[in-house]
């Protein structure tokens, strides 16, 4: 699949990049595309930490009164929910969200997702070099180029520190390392931009090893 190369203002830049079929011409699934994006909200998840019921809390079990007698309810344990200090009843439970997925649904998912982009929605750029890091330079060169409001950006081993600093203030704009590319961010925004070598890094991270079969 052939693309043509172009500008941060959306203007036609030199040449064209050849797109591997393997990594940007699959047939997206549903179904694949959800499972990893549940995976990756569910990693972003905290523990939800347990209350203190009525085992966990250190109370003495001697009863503290006469079964009758004393003019107050037959208690034998101070541990119990109604006393101060006592342990909660029905309380939460420890809960850890760290759900497990396959490594090659992982790898296919992310395919999938640039797959999707690919029939809509990537655009493929040089470089990110800016003669400036100006925020309103920078603005009005994705104003003219009509990328939608939100865009991710990915560069290829290291994001361009002066892009990276003019798109800081940019609302709906972010930016990646090749390293960073998940599912999640690429269908989320309107738009994906790749450089050259982004391009080259997201194709070299699915090529098998040399002497292994696909």
């Amino acid at each position: 699949m052939k693309v043509q190369v172009l500008n941060l203002d959306g203007s036609t830049g030199n040449g064209e990049v050849e797109l591997s079929d393997d990594v940007f011409g699959l047939a997206p699934r549903a179904d694949i595309l959800h499972r990893v994006v549940t995976w990756q909200l569910e990693k972003r998840r905290g523990i939800a930490r347990a209350t203190r019921e009525r085992s966990d809390v250190a109370r003495t079990g001697k009863k503290f009164g006469n079964q009758k007698g004393g003019g107050t309810a037959r208690h034998g344990d101070r541990a119990a929910p109604v006393f101060i200090g006592g342990g909660k009843a029905h309380g939460a439970r420890r809960r850890e969200f760290n759900p497990s997925l396959n490594k090659k649904v992982r790898a296919l998912g992310l395919k999938m997702a640039l797959s999707a982009k690919a029939q809509n929605g990537l655009i493929v750029v040089d470089t990110l070099d800016v003669t400036d890091a100006k925020t309103k330079t920078l603005a009005g060169q994705f104003a003219n180029a009509g990328w939608g409001k939100k865009v991710l950006v990915i560069d290829g081993e290291a994001v361009n520190e002066t892009f990276a600093r003019a798109a800081g203030n940019l609302v709906g704009v972010n930016v990646l390392p090749a390293l960073g590319a998940n599912v999640y961010d690429i269908l989320k925004h309107d738009t994906l931009v790749l450089t050259r070598a982004a391009v080259e890094k997201l194709e070299a991270r699915f090529a098998a090893p040399a002497g292994v079969a696909e």
